[in-house]
């Protein structure tokens, strides 16, 4: 940079900038919008100027890209129309151009770019972890309480824990794993599914990344004999992020597992999980009933919660009252009461759900059918006009039925109150960018983002009378195919046929467990 900003954004020079929202030639930025960059195509993008900051591109969704005509070409991503006029003036004015066209780009892409061209004194996790391994001269183990958390507290760690988290999300990853073993410290991302190991520091510095992590989430420091959970709210890229925190003693250490909740994500609708269009139709038709259950069912990290999520959006008029119990709040839902689960407290599933239907409400949302009381409950509410939506621990939707009878339910009280049973399934895309061969925006995988694998159980009056009578779970998953359900297979082979995602993808999220 040769001209320090004024704001701490890093925009260039107040001091040659017009009063207003206007540029130096009396008139507002342009904003016209070219089109769309293909995946990959500013990657060998230069900096045009070094009067740009990584923080102010990224703040303003503002990237130069070259020179076409009398036009400056810039790269953005969302919406053009509601970026910074005056950001697009400062740009005018920089580069002393007439007018700017605008084109849209994939925003980690656009992101990772701006690191790269204008962020050269930028610190990676990888180098800031080579530049600590040089050093590394810290005991483990053994080491004094107070000895760590005056280490953890030291800027190199405190550093490398933001970078870690702050990389993890601009990898998509939904989980970030740190494991000790003897001598070694493995981190790990889990995106899209499948975990992808990452830089890792030395393994001197385990107990005080740990102990970083734990001050964080407010956990007791000297505490490694018991599991510890905790959640962490951090403004990471621009956005909150939650990060619920999981430490387990082990044989070399703690085990520490950090889930990203980015609070900010884009809330899915219905219409976006990728359900087929006769499956999407029959959920809406079995959500519009007044009272009843519908199930969402899988094994943990398909998707359910985010399924639930999007029933209750698409359920939301403002004239009916819908409240949730969760294990714990994954998002906050506008307009809706949510209730988190405390068991040190005493507040289980059962006890929430029991004080629940003493607020008139028209929907609830259980988190999980976890145990007998609380089937017993959601049973009762939606025999007593109420519409349920849950989840349970089941492979296919079928078993959904059988596991509410272990869970102590009578079959003819499942039989009169579930409405639907959704199983589903999480299944990488192939990658668009090299369409499955590996590349740097899959991380060389061949799959990049994910979709919705489905089977929708709707109850018919052949159902009621087969789960009245106790039949096993293969007899109604045949009635269930008998009176139109679409299986997992299916669609999973619809899937493979259109180049959504492959055979060993779907042979992957379907073995059983």
């Amino acid at each position: 940079m040769t001209h320090r900003p004024a704001s701490s954004a890093g925009s260039p020079s107040a001091a040659s900038r017009p009063h207003g929202a206007l540029g130096a030639r009396g008139a507002p930025a342009a904003r016209d919008v070219l089109g769309a960059f293909a995946p990959g195509e500013l990657e060998a993008l230069t900096p045009l100027t070094d009067r740009l900051t990584t923080a102010w591109l990224e703040h303003h969704r503002l990237l130069p890209v070259r020179m076409v005509g009398s036009s400056l070409l810039v790269a953005t991503w969302g919406d053009p129309t509601t970026l910074d006029d005056q950001a697009l003036d400062d740009l005018r004015l920089l580069f002393d151009v007439p007018d700017i066209t605008l084109a849209t780009a994939d925003e980690a892409e656009l992101r990772h770019v701006m690191r790269r061209a204008y962020g050269g004194e930028r610190v990676t996790a990888q180098s800031l972890i080579a530049g600590l391994a040089a050093t590394a001269h810290h005991a483990t183990g053994a080491a004094a309480i107070d000895d760590l958390v005056s280490l953890a507290n030291e800027a190199p760690v405190v550093r490398l824990v933001n970078l870690l988290l702050v990389e993890a999300l601009d990898a998509r990853a939904s989980d970030v794993h740190l494991e000790q073993y003897a001598g070694a410290l493995r981190v790990r991302y889990r995106v899209d599914g499948v975990l992808h190991d990452a830089s890792s520091p030395p393994s001197q510095y385990a107990s005080a990344i740990v102990s970083r992590l734990k001050i964080m989430a407010e956990l007791d420091i000297a505490e490694r004999r018991v599991p510890q959970d905790g959640r962490i709210r951090l403004p990471l890229r621009d956005r909150q992020v939650d990060v619920r925190v999981s430490i387990v003693p082990t044989l070399n250490g703690e085990s520490v597992v950090l889930r990203l909740l980015d609070r900010e994500r884009e809330r899915h609708s219905l219409s976006d999980l990728g359900c087929p269009p006769e499956i999407l139709d029959a959920l809406q038709r079995a959500l519009a009933r007044p009272h009843g259950i519908v199930l969402a069912t899988g094994p943990t990290g398909s998707g359910k919660t985010t399924t639930l999520y999007a029933a209750i959006q698409h359920l939301q008029s403002g004239r009916e009252k819908i409240l949730t119990v969760e294990d714990p709040v994954e998002y906050e839902l506008d307009g809706v009461p949510q209730v988190p689960v405390n068991d040190r407290l005493g507040v289980s599933f059962a006890v929430a759900l029991r004080a629940l239907l003493r607020q008139d409400p028209d929907v609830l949302m259980v988190g999980e059918i976890r145990d007998g009381e609380t089937a017993e409950i959601a049973i009762q509410a939606a025999l007593t006009g109420h519409l349920v939506l849950s989840t349970l621990h089941t492979n296919d939707a079928p078993g959904a039925l059988t596991r509410l009878v272990d869970l102590g339910v009578a079959p003819f009280l499942i039989a009169s109150t579930v409405e639907a049973v959704l199983a589903q399934r999480l299944v990488r895309r192939v990658c668009a960018s090299c369409a499955g061969r590996g590349c740097g925006e899959c991380r060389q995988s061949g799959y990049r983002g994910r979709t919705g694998l489905y089977e929708l159980l709707v109850m018919t009056d052949a159902l009621r009378t087969a789960i009245a009578a106790g039949v096993p779970t293969n007899e109604l998953a045949a009635i269930a195919r008998r009176d139109g359900m679409r299986d997992l297979a299916s669609h999973g082979a619809s899937l493979v046929r259109s180049g959504v995602t492959t055979a060993e993808e779907i042979a992957r999220v379907t073995r059983p467990d």
